[in-house]
């Protein structure tokens, strides 16, 4: 079981914007919401497989071991609602992929965003996370895409910049709008089906909080979009309010903290 950090320390420097989405966007996840003006926390909402996969990640890129045995460690000793074929991946003595298009790519890649100097380097770095499990084409461009987003969002690229980007590079329709997506968009746990909704919820929004509440009240996936709509507005909006950052601490266990806070000493406080 998770044991929970309670010391409440909200000036701890640590990577969490997609950990906040992912906890964020739990309530919603099998209930989905329409509207933008939810709670942002309840007595429910805790951290899923989105935010364990992406410390997973995050330790990975930190120590430099087996990125497979760390995700199958991470995955044995910390319960979730894991999909069914992961699941049975987590326990496999020789662990391969198998050819996945999920979001679970997606949702886990933020820290590469932010541990390499050059897009070229994120994008393989992204690659490599993703075929473990998702060597789809769809599940390997959707991990790139996310961690391509996040790279030129903290390299001060524009929005403008990451949208044009994205869309000649993995052929993503970001011309929509949540408007226009959320009467008819519903559950969709695919890489094309919630990467590109995602990024246009990060387009649209104004700060941090209005990239979650908009990707949330798309009525998908919510907690794999609000991660990935939340690594993106993490690195855009350079901030992520007090408030939030307060509730996504003491839902956490001591050892994400630890590992989140050292990731951002290594990478983003260099």
């Amino acid at each position: 079981m998770f044991k929970w950090f309670h010391k409440k320390n909200k000036h701890c420097q640590m990577l969490i914007g997609a950990i906040a989405g992912d906890i964020i966007g739990s309530d919603y996840e099998f209930h989905p919401i329409r509207r933008t003006d939810f709670p942002i926390f309840s007595t429910t909402c805790e951290c899923t497989d989105d935010t364990i996969m992406t410390v997973a990640i995050a330790k990975w890129l930190l120590t430099g071991s087996n990125i497979v045995d760390i995700m199958q460690d991470f995955g044995s000793r910390y319960p979730s609602s894991y999909g069914e074929r992961f699941r049975i991946w987590l326990k496999e003595d020789n662990p391969q992929p198998y050819n996945s298009w999920g979001n679970g790519s997606a949702m886990r890649v933020s820290p590469i965003g932010w541990a390499f100097d050059t897009l070229e380097e994120t994008l393989e770095a992204a690659k490599q996370s993703a075929e473990v499990t998702h060597n789809h084409p769809e599940g390997i461009k959707g991990a790139q895409a996310t961690a391509a987003c996040i790279y030129l969002a903290r390299t001060s690229k524009s929005k403008r910049e990451i949208k044009e980007y994205i869309e000649t590079t993995f052929d993503y329709n970001l011309s929509r709008t949540c408007e226009e997506i959320r009467p008819t968009y519903h559950f969709n746990e695919s890489c094309q089906g919630t990467v590109p909704e995602s990024i246009i919820a990060f387009l649209e929004s104004t700060d941090y909080e209005s990239a979650i509440r908009l990707t949330i009240s798309l009525g998908g996936d919510a907690d794999t979009m609000g991660a990935i709509t939340g690594g993106i507005a993490e690195a855009y909006y350079k901030e992520i309010p007090e408030h939030i950052t307060e509730g996504v601490i003491k839902r956490l266990p001591d050892e994400f903290i630890d590992i989140m806070q050292r990731f951002y000493g290594k990478f983003i406080e260099k």
